[in-house]
């Protein structure tokens, strides 16, 4: 259990760096000349090189186990965050971003990877949102507090400080982190081809990929700007803002956790979520140009129905063969996370084609509505998934 809780504790880390450029969005667009389609394409590079890296990451825990994989990886974020401390324009802001998701890769998967060789089924769901809850805590670190730290010492010592404190993390989990034994494989049967053959998954793919998107972005980049942009926002109310959004993140994966085995469902509980989820998005893109309150009401209602990633992932952990957990809840991480990044990328466009012909107001109106339509497609595919008893 300690390994468990010293992942948990790394991987308030990579919550941290997905999310923390809404908040210095204005700063470093001030310093550096980093506008918003250069930011989407920074958060969104941080999602896909993260996701593009779970499959060689499955295939390490399956082969070599947690330790090894998530030490070794963090290097590269602490690589990432001095490159982002000494950074003079939007090119090394990128490189740096891609470094860190590179990074930051390993570390929620090796803790469900170990969740799921020694606790039973039911119980996954409910831990799993225990440790992303408290990983969440990342994104309250990167609100408020990371606004008042760079107002107080600047961004670029504030970055160079993550980068010693991620090179602490890699060490305590080298040290403190055990590798379970492998588990017995039927012959012929252990490739990542198995599960893309798994018609059952196909459905739970298509929701991951779509799912996560709109409180990953909207908490990690579209909030900042949108704030400032339509409801003149500075940094400090945008970081008090964002915190009321990490917040509801935080408590919406706290609930949703034993929700699966109260209702004894796997499908439901993240059926009604994501659609509340994308009614939310509705009405943010019918109102965003109005009351700055109803506009961060809205958007906390997102991170906080938005919040069941952890049910998700239990849906398709209960399909996946033993020997396959490692590359099974990779592969599935890589449609979420992928997900979030390829839609970053193509809000970043969506946002700059609708800005160049309206208002900022109708631009996020656009933006919001993007979003909102990406989750009834995602909805949609899920309808056909199979549900499953948990008790």
């Amino acid at each position: 259990m300690s390994a468990i809780v010293v992942l948990a504790v790394t991987y308030v880390l990579s919550q941290f760096f997905r999310s923390f450029l809404a908040v210095l969005a204005p700063v470093l667009t001030t310093d550096l000349g980093v506008g918003e389609a250069a930011l989407a394409t920074a958060s969104g590079v941080w999602f896909i090189a993260f996701a593009l890296m779970q499959f060689p990451v499955g295939w390490s825990l399956d082969r070599y186990g947690p330790r090894r994989t998530t030490s070794l990886l963090l290097l590269a974020a602490v690589a990432g965050a001095l490159l982002f401390a000494l950074a003079e324009g939007p090119a090394a802001i990128i490189a740096a971003m891609a470094l860190i998701g590179i990074g930051c890769s390993a570390v929620l998967m090796a803790a469900f990877y170990l969740l799921a060789r020694q606790f039973p089924p039911q119980r996954f769901a409910m831990f799993a949102s225990w440790i992303v809850a408290s990983g969440l805590s990342g994104g309250v670190l990167g609100s408020a507090p990371l606004a008042l730290a760079t107002e107080a010492f600047g961004w670029r010592v504030v970055m160079a400080g993550l980068a010693g404190v991620t090179l602490v993390a890699a060490l305590a989990v080298a040290a403190l982190v055990r590798d379970p034994p492998a588990a017995s494989a039927p012959q012929g049967s252990g490739s990542l081809f198995t599960l893309l053959k798994m018609r059952q998954l196909w459905p739970l793919m298509a929701i991951a990929f779509v799912a996560y998107a709109p409180a990953a972005n909207l908490r990690g980049l579209w909030a900042g700007p949108f704030l400032a942009d339509v409801h003149g926002y500075d940094i400090e109310a945008i970081g008090r803002a964002t915190l009321v959004m990490a917040i509801a993140l935080i408590l919406g994966t706290i609930i949703y956790g034993p929700l699966d085995v109260l209702f004894n469902t796997r499908k439901r509980v993240p059926f009604v979520g994501v659609t509340v989820t994308g009614l939310c998005l509705a009405l943010l893109a019918a109102t965003s140009g109005g009351s700055a309150t109803i506009a961060v009401v809205l958007m906390t209602a997102v991170t906080f129905f938005g919040a069941g990633y952890a049910l998700i992932m239990a849906h398709a952990r209960a399909m996946v063969p033993a020997h396959l957990i490692g590359r099974g809840v990779t592969l599935m991480n890589f449609f979420s996370i992928g997900g979030a990044g390829v839609i970053q990328f193509l809000s970043g466009t969506v946002f700059a084609t609708a800005a160049g012909r309206t208002s900022p107001e109708s631009a996020y109106a656009v933006l919001f509505g993007f979003y909102a339509l990406l989750l009834a497609a995602g909805l949609t595919a899920y309808s056909f998934s199979r549900d499953m008893r948990t008790r």
